[in-house]
């Protein structure tokens, strides 16, 4: 990343009218992300589209709430770094959905929500105590490619069987738009809001062929504004808004793959932030506090109905591109981020996104993320033979092994818990991609230059 030259610091305080339009900037960035990852759980867990309208009030209270706690510098890194839906949660919730989806969408949130109370309960241990500094030593290059490869590619079904093969010309719209804008156009606002230019103009296709007749009811691009008339201007989303939080064993040892591979993004986004903030590298003290804040966030967002929370590359890119790495400007979108969840049509508005229009942005979203763990590969030595069977056979037991635990169901859970732990973990495909790399880049002689331990990105 270029490092521009920083307008206002870390600690400037812009003018109000300029901390309040750069605030709602980083909204707008972290928008378009943050709104899909609710929009894939709602449907798979059978949500109305009241209700998938309420689930995203409550994900953006939560983002807003985790993004001041980890802007501020004794809770959190101090960084200014936002917070937002986080894609590493996909499997491992994905994988709760099928245990308790007999349950309903209540059912299966307050079991989303106990794990990640749970689990966001020990990553903040891990991280306020300073236990970081030991995870980060098996944490190379080598195992974090893998790992963030196979978050992405193995959402392969979500984004084309289960959303752009619903209809493939809005689909494509999508894909082809988010190509156009943000690397074709040489307009800076268009490149910075391609995903959320690209999803705005596709619904705006499908809602005047919905009001034209083009799209009846009943087919994948209607668009059907009556839960949006219906819906409360105000609303406060509340706490445990979907019932008590459930504990499970299961939803814990899924869940837990998650906050494996959000520890890794986020260790690598303070390291990004700093640079683009103009900042020296973050110390162990930074890292320790930002990492027990992501635990402490996603404790949060279980207790508020929502979804897992991690730090966002976009935001980082953002500072870079603006040079405003004013830590109050990032908490004045946090604020924003609140306000708007208290706003009920909004919600209901987004909900009503049809599914192909989803699957395109999914499409280019979930292959970038894949394209990301390549990227972090290239610090490591790839022309090692010792790297390439090791990330070979990681990747391949990544995509290969889930599918098969996942239909030895009954033999797993035949061992009691220990077993449902177990099938939970390594039906996730990035859990066994990091397990299989991490296992085998601490086993097999390597040097610190051939584990890319050390090297800065290219």
């Amino acid at each position: 990343m270029a490092r521009k030259k920083i307008v206002y610091g870390l600690l400037d305080k812009p003018p109000l009218p300029i901390m309040i339009l750069a605030g709602a900037q980083h909204v707008l960035t972290l928008f378009g992300a943050t709104t899909l990852v609710p929009l894939i759980f709602g449907p798979a867990m059978g949500m109305s589209t009241a209700q998938l309208g309420f689930f995203i009030s409550c994900v953006y209270l939560a983002m807003g709430i985790a993004t001041l706690i980890q802007t501020h510098p004794k809770l959190g890194s101090g960084l200014p770094i936002v917070q937002g839906s986080s894609f590493s949660f996909i499997p491992p919730i994905m994988t709760i959905i099928g245990a308790y989806g007999a349950l309903g969408p209540e059912g299966i949130m307050q079991y989303v929500g106990g794990a990640l109370i749970s689990g966001g309960i020990l990553l903040s241990v891990i991280g306020y105590s300073r236990l970081i500094g030991i995870v980060r030593r098996i944490i190379t290059p080598v195992v974090i490619g893998p790992t963030i490869m196979a978050i992405g590619f193995s959402l392969a079904e979500t984004a084309v069987r289960l959303n752009a093969a619903n209809y493939w010309p809005l689909s494509l719209l999508v894909v082809v738009c988010i190509f156009l804008f943000s690397l074709v156009s040489r307009n800076r606002y268009l490149n910075i809001f391609a995903v959320l230019s690209s999803i705005v103009l596709a619904y705006l296709v499908a809602l005047v062929g919905s009001l034209a007749g083009v799209f009846p009811a009943g087919h994948p691009a209607y668009v059907d504004l009556s839960s949006v008339a219906q819906a409360p201007w105000f609303r406060f989303t509340g706490l445990m808004p979907w019932g008590p939080p459930k504990f499970s064993l299961l939803a814990f040892g899924a869940i837990i793959a998650g906050f494996f591979a959000v520890t890794i993004e986020s260790i690598g986004d303070y390291h990004s932030c700093s640079y683009a903030a103009g900042l020296d590298d973050p110390t162990p003290d930074v890292i320790s506090r930002g990492i027990g804040a992501e635990g402490l966030n996603c404790a949060i967002a279980g207790s508020l109905g929502a979804v897992g929370t991690t730090s966002y590359t976009e935001n980082i890119g953002l500072i870079g591109l603006t040079g405003v790495a004013s830590r109050a400007v990032v908490r004045t979108g946090a604020i924003i981020l609140i306000c708007l969840s208290l706003i009920g049509k909004l919600g209901a508005l987004i909900a009503t996104i049809p599914s192909p229009v989803i699957g395109g942005a999914y499409i280019a979203l979930f292959g970038t993320i894949g394209a990301l763990g390549i990227q972090v590969l290239m610090r490591a030595d790839m022309g090692s033979q010792r790297n390439v069977l090791i990330v070979g056979f990681a990747f391949l037991m990544a995509l290969g092994l889930p599918p098969w635990v996942q239909g030895q169901q009954e033999a797993f859970f035949a061992y009691g818990i220990l077993g449902q732990v177990l099938w939970a973990i390594l039906k996730t495909n990035m859990a066994v991609a990091g397990i299989c790399a991490a296992v085998c880049d601490s086993l097999v002689p390597g040097t610190p230059e051939e584990r890319g331990i050390g090297v800065k990105a290219k």
